[in-house]
């Protein structure tokens, strides 16, 4: 991972503690790139997903690199206006948004609200007719039953699933709206979930998008963009199959380019996933009985670092390599890494193979730059870990002064 070394690693640890946090700038840079490199020159707007990681740096080198902003609640609009970004540049996501938050959206005239339901355009119309010469802009989010063949917990395209509105629903809204004087359409959103790692569902649900599309053009309906949200996975584990910006690319611009409608994507996992890292320090080991079958001894490997701090292993089972920072010569060991947290499940990774390890020594958490600071709770009044990129400080660690300062 470029300029993560375990030196860097070593350092920025001894500086801020652990667990910690690392992003390596340069690779977030060189993500984003690939990902337009690999549009062309077909007209394309990047809106970084700012629920993959929304610590402010993260989301100011974002706005540098050249990327627009996808906010999926009322604190993430504000942190993508407090990165720089203008309301133009925001798209307003999200299931359950609340009546502050359209309203937020409409006065500062975001480029789309995707509404996910008719229930949710009723609303915005009501809010924006209070406020005379602003015209809602709104995208139709659809959900076009395709299974995005990923964890079920991060699927979202599924007619089962709580996100969007059948194709049926959706174009017969878009047609309510045409009529609608505070509402304008503006374009049509589909995202079908996360961490994607086939080319198939995508192609299919851009295919549905574009579908929709071509007949309410057809009728009169004017639209500017399709948003095909986004969802593109990375290897967590080596070796593991993944869409390439090329491939991606590929499956959804075809039906895309036959509208000649602006294409808009919503990355965030993609760009930021592997740039970050997670460091830990190992604070006890404990023998666990030999396995039964196998013979063979088996540790538990005590890290500061767990649930609080990265929760997908917790939530989703999910994997992320885990290695020392520095390792010891000597042989592998069987290892389950958990955390201190009072919960059975507060596991980073079970049944790993680990050199020799002792307390004090730091551990790796590699691709954990998306879905991991962003998640961090304080369960247990833990403090949420302290964040560095290219060696500077970008957020600092908790306090027990920060955790109580909101009790009364």
């Amino acid at each position: 991972m470029t300029g993560l070394t375990s030196e860097h690693l070593t350092a920025m640890a001894a500086k801020h503690g652990t667990p910690l946090y690392v992003y390596d700038a340069a690779l977030i840079r060189e993500r984003y790139r690939a990902l337009g490199d690999a549009c062309g020159a077909y007209p394309h707007d990047i809106h970084y997903a700012i629920k993959a990681n929304a610590t402010l740096a993260i989301v100011r080198l974002m706005r540098a690199c050249g990327a627009c902003a996808d906010a999926n609640s009322g604190g993430e609009i504000e942190v993508a206006l407090r990165a720089g970004f203008a309301p133009k540049e925001i798209v307003f996501t999200g299931v359950g948004k609340t009546g502050a938050e359209i309203e937020r959206a409409v006065t500062l005239g975001v480029k789309a609200i995707n509404a996910e339901s008719p229930g949710e355009v009723e609303r915005i119309a009501s809010i924006a007719e209070r406020h005379p010469g602003a015209a809602a802009r709104v995208a139709i989010r659809i959900n076009p039953d395709v299974d995005a063949e990923s964890h079920p917990h991060i699927s979202t395209g599924l007619r089962t699933n709580k996100f969007g509105m059948s194709i049926d629903a959706a174009r017969a809204l878009a047609r309510e709206i045409g009529r609608h004087p505070s509402l304008r359409i503006v374009g049509l959103h589909v995202h079908i979930g996360s961490q994607i790692t086939k080319t198939a569902p995508l192609a299919r649900a851009a295919e549905a998008l574009a579908g929709l599309a071509t007949e309410l053009m057809t009728e009169g309906v004017k639209l500017e963009h399709l948003d095909v949200g986004g969802g593109l996975g990375i290897p967590y584990q080596a070796g593991q199959p993944v869409v390439s910006p090329s491939e991606y690319v590929a499956a959804i611009l075809p039906p895309i380019r036959k509208t000649g409608l602006r294409l808009v994507l919503e990355p965030g996992r993609w760009i930021v996933g592997p740039a970050g890292v997670l460091v830990t320090t190992v604070v006890d080991l404990k023998e666990q009985p030999a396995d039964p079958k196998s013979g063979e001894a088996r540790w538990f490997v005590i890290a500061d670092a767990g649930m609080t701090d990265l929760l997908r292993p917790a939530l989703y089972g999910a994997w992320h390599d885990i290695a020392p920072v520095n390792p010891r010569p000597g042989d592998d060991r069987l290892c389950d890494i958990v955390g201190p947290v009072c919960e059975t499940t507060d596991t980073l990774g079970s049944a790993r193979r680990l050199p020799p390890v002792e307390v004090g020594d730091l551990l790796v958490v590699r691709d954990a730059g998306a879905y991991g600071s962003v998640m961090a709770s304080n369960y247990n009044r833990r403090a949420v870990p302290a964040e560095v990129m290219d060696g500077r400080l970008i957020r600092r660690r908790q306090t027990i002064e920060d955790l109580l300062q909101w009790d009364v």
